[in-house]
């Protein structure tokens, strides 16, 4: 891989709007009047990349509660940097680990208390108290599925670890007092900032052909050995990942992790889907892509 070509990716701003995402906002918006809370899903791992940038212009100001979904396999020190910095721009924060924890009553006490105002002006006018309605919403693949599968305690929606497992919006019933409108996941027309569209390749929130393998695989290996060296050399015996010695790199990964085709030769491809996995599938922990120096 030649360094020109690298540079010319990352002067491209992607474009990648499938038809159905501006349909799923479009029926957002006709739906909002039904809505009191907007649950807002993001990757712990990507806090700023993974926060849909036109949210507002289609959820308005309903009141909203920010999921840091992942949060098992993010690095807490630098997540926990934007969950201030959200929490000091009004927003109600709440990481959740969806594989681990099965109780998520720290979510629903949250949403009572976003509702108290609300439901003490209904009483106020002599009206009863009605059941909450919320909307889920995200990117694709951020773990907005197995969120509500979680709050129901059973398996209701299909969960996948790719994007564009949920098609439609469709009302579910958590229980007497809470009702969720899960909708597909939504990005944006284009993104302007090549590292955002990075980061959402390279945790699989867009779908892998949208960026070449060879970029993605690169752009994370560079990641890790500027944040993470350790975990980097643990996992590949890599120490140093440069656009001149990629080929050698690639080479240790694909002999460390068998990557072999005939004759004892690395299949490249193999190990870009390797790397690529890794981050995927959990299997390189504690590591958030989004740093904070705003």
């Amino acid at each position: 891989m030649s360094k020109n070509k690298n540079e010319e990716v990352y002067k491209i701003g992607i474009n990648w709007y499938p038809g159905h995402m501006a349909k799923t906002k479009r029926l957002i918006s006709e739906n909002l009047n039904l809505i009191d809370v907007i649950y807002e899903v993001i990757d712990a791992r990507m806090p700023l990349s993974s926060k849909i940038v036109d949210i507002d212009d289609y959820t308005k100001n309903k009141p909203r509660i920010m999921i840091m979904t992942k949060y098992d396999l993010c690095d807490k020190e630098e997540t926990d940097k934007w969950i201030k910095y959200y929490e000091a721009k009004g927003y109600q924060v709440y990481p959740a680990d969806l594989e681990h924890s099965q109780n998520l009553n720290g979510l629903i006490k949250l949403t009572e208390k976003v509702m108290m105002e609300e439901n003490k002006k209904r009483i106020d006018k002599g009206m009863n108290v009605r059941k909450t309605r919320t909307l889920v919403v995200g990117i694709p693949n951020v773990g907005k599925s197995t969120l509500i599968n979680r709050l129901v305690k059973k398996k209701v929606v299909n969960v996948g670890n790719k994007p564009g497992v949920t098609k439609e919006l469709s009302w579910i019933r958590i229980s007497d007092s809470l009702e969720l409108l899960d909708s597909p996941g939504i990005l944006w027309p284009k993104f302007e900032e090549e590292t955002i569209a990075l980061n959402l390749a390279s945790l699989t929130a867009i779908k892998e052909e949208i960026l070449p393998f060879d970029k993605v695989a690169f752009y994370i290996l560079k990641t890790l050995e500027k944040y993470y060296p350790d975990k980097l050399f643990e996992r590949y015996g890599v120490k140093k990942v440069e656009y001149d010695n990629y080929e050698e790199v690639l080479e240790t990964i694909g002999r460390r992790r068998g990557c072999l085709i005939r004759g004892g030769c690395v299949d490249y491809e193999k190990v870009y889907t390797v790397v690529i996995n890794d981050i995927k599938n959990g299997n390189i922990c504690g590591i958030t892509f989004d740093r904070f120096n705003l």
